[in-house]
């Protein structure tokens, strides 16, 4: 019997209607979610427990570091049962709205605490409400990521719509920081209070602005993409799931040749990531000696590397593919990251004070973040075709568990980057809270050239893990094809 026209065209092959720009506009806000908690984890939840409420800096590591790895153990859980899911909104919306609440009002907590505690009650103050933020947005965040693949499974579409997700992650959380620097901590200065990073009533405003934003981030993308739910993919039918069977199908699905290389590139890069944060703040203070208002001028950067990275992302997917188009786009933005240290350990560019100095920095550095979020988005689309490819060999739909795993070394390998920046800092002599001018120069070039050679061993090794993906446009498409011919034949 002959094949019929939608088993052979790709783009006749059944699916649910294209995503309409209201729907890529809900799904990507709703990672404003996440970029709200990794501001406040990232860059202020140190800061605000240690100096400002008192607590001992290591004990807020270790709450912190404790919460971090509880979470990391409960995202296979997380995705693992939000593929399984039944209800009448489907597999993924249940969790959705069921975090709103609960996460908004925590997270205004964790920036409220009780006035006059001692430190083992704060710490575990901190600690219960961590461990619960993580977990809360675990469970929005990994079903809400998993949609992508069920509300297109067209191969340039999902670009499209990760696109979105990336802009709206980097935009919301960069303004987070914006807002505390530029706004809050000025406006809170008090005749007692001379730096407004040291007011508790700063904090309370952030975690109120932050509270609401992830209500409304959660609320609108599940909103926004409920009339996409007669779409989605259908849970497995009922059955009967032991530990053991759980955690064997849980194997199965990820032991795909491509989604390991994925997985394995995923811990270097994070690992480099971690390293490159870690550092950037030494980078603008000691190696290039900018100011504070320099420094956040280049923070503010970041909004139109949002814009770079979302725009061309699609237009790569389209042209030269997901897999040749990341690795091309990886390969220029990590070899060009470090190019502005190098190219001051030659001597090529003029001495720190120069106002061309600081503008090449910020351009470079506003180029190469859009390029790395172009390759970030391209990564997660790839990983978005991993669903039909598992599909194929293992009849079930496991959305959640690889945008789960990914998430869960991400986690597992955060703490590495810092350990390896605190290393570079060693080797190299730099002190803990030494003044940048005092430092020597001999040790600022140390700083640059210990670090170049690391940042790029990294990402290059990241490149390379990941060429060991497999999965084109001709096979997406020929794996949507099979499915068709699946269904059809059932």
């Amino acid at each position: 019997m002959a094949e019929s026209p939608d088993a052979q065209n790709p783009s006749s092959v059944p699916g649910p209607p294209p995503p309409s720009l209201w729907t890529k506009l809900a799904y990507g806000f709703g990672a404003g979610v996440s970029g709200v908690k990794d501001n406040g984890f990232a860059y202020f939840l140190l800061l605000f427990y240690s100096q400002v409420v008192g607590l001992d800096a290591r004990l807020v590591g270790l709450a912190l570091t404790i919460a971090l790895m509880m979470d990391a153990i409960i995202d296979p859980v997380v995705g693992y049962w939000s593929d399984n899911f039944r209800s009448r909104w489907g597999r993924r919306h249940p969790f959705m709205y069921f975090a709103a609440l609960p996460l908004s009002s925590i997270y205004f907590l964790l920036w409220s605490p009780p006035v006059g505690w001692s430190d083992l009650a704060t710490f575990w103050y901190l600690l219960g409400l961590a461990v619960v933020i993580r977990m809360t947005v675990s469970i929005y965040e990994i079903p809400s990521t998993a949609l992508a693949p069920e509300l297109t499974p067209d191969y340039d579409q999902r670009s499209s719509l990760l696109s979105f997700r990336s802009f709206f992650g980097w935009t919301v959380g960069n303004t987070m920081s914006v807002l505390m620097f530029a706004v809050l901590f000025p406006m809170f200065v008090t005749a007692d209070i001379k730096n407004g990073q040291f007011n508790r009533e700063a904090y309370q405003v952030y975690g109120i602005i932050g509270s609401v934003i992830m209500f409304v981030g959660i609320m609108g993308s599940a909103l926004g993409t409920h009339s996409r739910i007669p779409h989605l993919k259908a849970p497995p039918p009922k059955r009967d799931l032991s530990l053991a069977k759980i955690f064997k199908e849980i194997f199965e699905t990820l032991s795909n040749r491509s989604f390991i290389a994925l997985f394995a590139a995923a811990a270097f890069g994070s690992v480099a990531a971690g390293l490159s944060a870690a550092l950037s703040f030494y980078f603008f203070n000691y190696f290039w000696q900018f100011s504070s208002q320099q420094s956040g001028l280049i923070t503010t950067g970041v909004f139109g590397s949002a814009i770079i990275g979302a725009v061309l992302a699609p237009i790569v997917s389209r042209t030269i593919g997901k897999k040749r188009g990341a690795i091309i786009i990886g390969l220029i933005a990590f070899l060009g990251s470090p190019m502005p240290i190098v190219l001051r350990l030659l001597g090529i560019l003029p001495d720190n004070g120069d106002p061309f100095v600081f503008w090449f920095v910020f351009t470079a550095t506003l180029i190469d973040v859009g390029l790395i979020i172009c390759f970030q988005i391209l990564s997660a689309s790839m990983m978005a075709d991993l669903v039909e490819q598992s599909e194929i060999k293992t009849g079930r739909r496991s959305e959640g568990v690889f945008f789960a795993a990914i998430a869960f070394i991400r986690q597992m390998v955060n703490g590495l980057g810092l350990i390896t920046a605190t290393f570079v800092l060693t080797v190299a002599g730099v002190q803990a809270g030494a003044d940048p001018t005092q430092v020597s120069e001999d040790t600022i070039w140390r700083m640059g050239a210990y670090y170049v050679p690391t940042i790029l061993a990294l990402w290059m090794t990241m490149i390379a893990i990941m060429s060991g993906y497999r999965i084109t446009r001709e096979g997406h498409e020929e794996n949507l094809r099979t499915l068709a011919r699946t269904r059809a034949a059932e």
